[in-house]
């Protein structure tokens, strides 16, 4: 195991390197930096591609091993509320930050920041009759081939529910998903030696693209944000992590230290995604609460993107001598939340929603959207952070509530005495899926809950 475990930490090292390596060439290279950028894209759309299947046979091992069909619905329920509820409270902060701060004071719109403005405006994201039919996919496999996490999510939980219903009659079923599951991570496991290369080619692109003007000009907006993505992280979230379920948010973040390291190179908590799902289960939260949780908080647990749109808004309605009333803003930016559901994986999605949201309430701030493209993707790695952040402290949070986790197993875990497979990414000692009505007892590393709820 000591073997293995140096392999991917030097795996990492190499990933911090290129990382280095590639802010160095873009600066220096501009023009050979922006040509590398299909590296990063290249690296990213081999994560997506194991996105759909993973998050399938988590779900269907996850519901089709649960007794009752009302847990699930229990689980969901609770997780949704939840996400409500912090998407308000991060829509509160950065409207309070954002205030305070008045960003875009002083700032000039020129020709070239109208024009795209105007070109972000044009390809803004949809409405929220199209994205509620969205959910529903074309055929079962094509929520599977169009990579649409909530579409995969939709046709897992019919599988599960299919299979729960089945009984014993649909045992060789869990059981062959159990093994498709295992292979998946394998893959997963292999891709994820190329991440040097990936992240070398996304963070030299980006620092050749905007270079240090743009940096100067626009830092107090984008320091402000990241400080209130701190404090909303380690102040709000690290607050309520330690009263529901008795945990140390610095001890959760650095168990997902690699996961971050990821998230940054790539600027998306997509490419973090399979592997979050994989680290909840290890920590000792139920395959259930996992499996729901954690799809469906990426597309409506959009803290980071909430801090982010607020504000984005009040920068934008600043710089163009256009203050926003109270209540616009607080119009405006719920119309966001509800408009960005869907987009918390995809590189730039914030940016399209809020020009959408602004052409739909104040078309004549548009064109100042154009001032922030130049940080976007700065902005966007730290949406993305705070969007992950967020989802791993609510899969606790909702496996605390709902007593699907394991405190003993988290305890030992996040202390570094039970370490996770980076080989694999699974427990290869674990016992094969749980199925309906099985009872036997929980092999080592199996995660609580599977079968029965842990007892906490």
């Amino acid at each position: 195991m000591a073997a293995r475990r140096d392999r991917t930490h030097y795996l990492y090292l190499a990933v911090i390197a290129a990382v280095v390596l590639g802010i160095a060439v873009g600066f220096a290279a501009p023009g050979v930096a922006v040509e590398l950028k299909p590296l990063g894209t290249g690296f990213v759309n081999l994560i997506k591609m194991m996105i759909s299947p993973i998050i399938f046979c988590t779900i269907v091992l996850g519901v089709g091993s649960v007794r009752k069909a009302a847990k699930v619905g229990a689980v969901g329920g609770l997780a949704l509320g939840y996400f409500m509820v912090m998407s308000t409270v991060a829509l509160a902060i950065g409207l309070l930050v954002g205030n305070l701060l008045e960003p875009g004071a002083g700032l000039h719109l020129t020709d070239a920041a109208r024009q795209a403005g105007e070109k972000q405006a044009s390809g803004a994201g949809e409405g929220t009759v199209d994205f509620l039919l969205g959910v529903i996919p074309k055929t079962m496999v094509s929520a599977f081939t169009e990579g649409e996490v909530l579409q995969t999510l939709l046709v897992a939980l019919l599988a599960g529910f299919a299979l729960q219903a089945m009984g014993r009659s649909g045992e060789p079923v869990l059981r062959g998903i159990g093994h498709i599951q295992r292979l998946v991570f394998r893959i997963l496991a292999m891709i994820m030696w190329v991440a040097p290369v990936g992240a070398f080619g996304a963070i030299a692109a980006v620092v050749g693209e905007t270079g240090l003007d743009a940096l100067k000009s626009l830092a107090v907006i984008m320091i402000g944000f990241y400080i209130t993505c701190a404090l909303f992280v380690f102040v709000v979230l690290g607050a309520l992590l330690r009263l529901v379920a008795g945990v140390n948010i610095l001890a959760l973040l650095k168990y997902l230290g690699r996961e971050f390291l990821l998230i940054l190179s790539t600027s998306s908590s997509e490419s973090a995604l399979p592997r979050l799902i994989a680290k909840m289960e290890h920590l000792g939260v139920s395959k259930p609460v996992v499996g729901i949780t954690v799809p469906t908080g990426y597309s409506f647990n959009l803290d980071g993107t909430a801090i982010y749109l607020t504000m984005a808004s009040l920068f934008v309605a600043e710089a163009m001598g256009n203050p926003l009333s109270v209540g616009e803003q607080i119009s405006l930016l719920v119309f966001m939340i509800i408009a960005s559901k869907g987009a918390a994986g995809v590189t730039g999605a914030g940016l399209a929603t809020l020009a959408g949201g602004l052409q739909s309430h104040r078309p004549e701030l548009v064109d100042g959207v154009g001032l922030i493209v130049g940080i976007d993707r700065f902005m966007s790695e730290a949406r993305a952070l705070t969007n992950f952040a967020g989802n791993a402290v609510a899969t606790v949070l909702v496996g605390t509530w709902t007593k699907e986790i394991d405190r003993g197993r988290v305890a030992e875990v996040l202390a570094g005495r039970v370490p996770f497979d980076e080989r694999t990414l699974v427990d290869d000692h674990a016992a094969p899926a749980p199925t309906p009505g099985s009872a036997a007892p929980e092999a080592e590393g199996e995660a609580p809950g599977q079968r029965e709820p842990a007892k906490v």
